[in-house]
């Protein structure tokens, strides 16, 4: 049985299994390893704004050790660089990364699926003119707070194609590299390709971005190899608000809502439309979903009490939202409060009460 299919207990208990793996594998020798030693070849810190849809994977689609790649996930992918808390998120991990001599590669996301228009982003009904119009506004924004010049900070527009994971970059002057054009042949010239379509990028930041690139080609590639299942039935059952939901790479289970819009309540009501939809029309069960909140911390002490109370917060403003438009979805709602260590990636599941 499908996972969507099974009652909502053992759906929430798959969720802490998969949630106790990620964090084996991140917190593993070998993983911890890895990084350390991509971090030593490839300097560059990598931030990437995408959708919630977990068909965006970008550290499997590019072949990169998980923990390098720092995402922000939102419903819809939409964002607002006048957020205040976006803002000073992105703001204090660009300092972080500046103060430890890092220059930054910051992407900017869209998504669609060439073989059914139904695949693309829901967020924007599927329109995709719309969603590369929205990350124009996003890039412009980050020229305006972290400069043109991009010598420290480089805004890079950047497609997903869903059906094979594939990169689509968006040169200086609007030049395109499809990367599901590519082949492993044509990795060798990938630095010229680079090179001539980011005249403005630091050579330190191209060195950095190729094997991204590589690692893509060969993801496509392997895809292509395989054999599977392109869903375009949405049946979530989760609603997740905040932040830390890496080990939620499974399409269509959960809609990720990040913390950052100053309206909150409005992707809350459409996550709790979407989600009393998916129960009317029986493509999940109608015994619950899940409302999941989790807050990163990075140190002890203060920042984890204040992420506890943070996330406690979260679940509290979305549950009396759901309530007060949803009454009869709120009765079948399940709550679940987290903290989670950045450094560790471990999730510690709160009591509903302190």
């Amino acid at each position: 049985m499908l996972i969507h299919q099974q009652p909502i207990a053992e759906r929430i208990a798959w969720l802490q299994d998969l949630a106790q793996r990620h964090t084996a594998e991140f917190r593993s020798p070998d993983a911890s390893l890895a990084r350390e030693f991509y971090l030593a070849k490839y300097p560059t810190a990598i931030m990437v704004l995408k959708c919630m849809d977990g068909r965006i994977n970008i550290p499997v689609a590019t072949g990169t050790p998980p923990g390098i790649i720092q995402p922000f996930r939102n419903l819809g992918g939409m964002f607002n660089l006048g957020w205040p808390h976006l803002g000073e998120v992105l703001a204090a991990e660009v300092h972080r990364m500046l103060a430890a001599g890092h220059q930054v590669l910051f992407f900017i996301t869209y998504h669609f699926s060439r073989g059914d228009d139904r695949r693309g982003c829901g967020g924007f009904d599927c329109d995709t003119a719309a969603a590369l119009a929205h990350c124009r506004e996003i890039k412009q924004q980050a020229e305006y707070i972290f400069g043109n010049r991009h010598g420290t900070i480089y805004p890079l527009l950047c497609g997903y194609e869903t059906d094979d994971d594939a990169l689509i970059l968006h040169g200086a002057e609007d030049e395109l590299l499809d990367l599901s054009t590519l082949s492993p042949a044509d990795i060798p010239a990938l630095d010229h390709k680079i090179a001539s379509m980011f005249p403005d990028m630091p050579e330190q930041m191209q060195h950095d971005l190729l094997p991204l690139l590589q690692g893509n080609i060969k993801r496509i590639a392997e895809v292509r190899n395989t054999c599977r299942l392109l869903d375009v039935e949405h049946r979530e059952w989760m609603i997740c608000l905040g932040r830390g939901f890496d080990f939620l790479h499974t399409p269509n289970l959960a809609l990720i809502i990040g913390p950052y819009s100053p309206d909150l309540a409005d992707p809350i009501r459409k996550a709790a439309g979407i989600i009393e939809g998916n129960m009317t029309a029986g493509r999940i069960p109608d015994d619950g979903f899940l409302l999941f909140t989790s807050v990163p911390y990075e140190g002890i002490g203060m920042d984890r009490a204040r992420a506890e109370l943070k996330s406690r917060f979260l679940a509290n403003f979305a549950a009396n939202v759901i309530g007060s438009d949803f009454p009869q979805l709120a009765a079948r709602m399940h709550i679940q409060i987290g903290v989670l260590s950045w450094r560790s990636r471990a999730l510690e599941l709160l009591p509903r009460s302190s």
